[in-house]
């Protein structure tokens, strides 16, 4: 039997291929993961422009989003994904689900690697090590 999943952890997702959102535009150049890096990641997963609508490869745009596990949607607010993250955290809670959404506003896409230098990458890391530790015990 399949085990369910029991928690969703969604550190700058990436949830819409087609890469529309406002903050793809704004935070596509200059803040390390860029717009011209984010079209060639995709044009390796999917070449052709109409699978990027496919809701397994763009789970925003999926048609159900319902019942699905406690979720923490963890963005950068100088990322390309931004956006994207938010509206697929808003998305889930507009679900049903239970969704806590972080932005750590000053931040660039790959923070969360770089704790020994950035207090708010250790921040992320300690909220992210919380919250899965309380939805895995529960």
């Amino acid at each position: 039997a399949d085990a369910p999943l029991a928690f969703q952890l969604l550190i700058y997702p990436a949830t819409d291929m087609r890469a529309v959102a406002p903050s793809h535009t704004r935070n596509g150049q200059g803040y390390l993961l860029t717009a011209e890096s984010i079209a060639y990641y995709r044009g390796h997963y999917m070449a052709a422009p109409s699978q990027w609508s496919d809701w397994r490869a763009s789970p925003l745009l999926a048609p159900d989003l319902s019942r699905l596990p406690r979720a923490l949607v963890l963005t950068a607010g100088y990322d390309p994904l931004r956006d994207e993250g938010r509206q697929y955290a808003d998305a889930l809670s507009a679900a049903g689900n239970r969704v806590q959404y972080v932005c750590f506003e000053r931040q660039v896409h790959g923070f969360i690697t770089m704790s020994r230098v950035i207090d708010e990458a250790r921040s992320a890391v300690a909220l992210c090590a919380a919250v899965m530790r309380q939805a895995l015990q529960a």
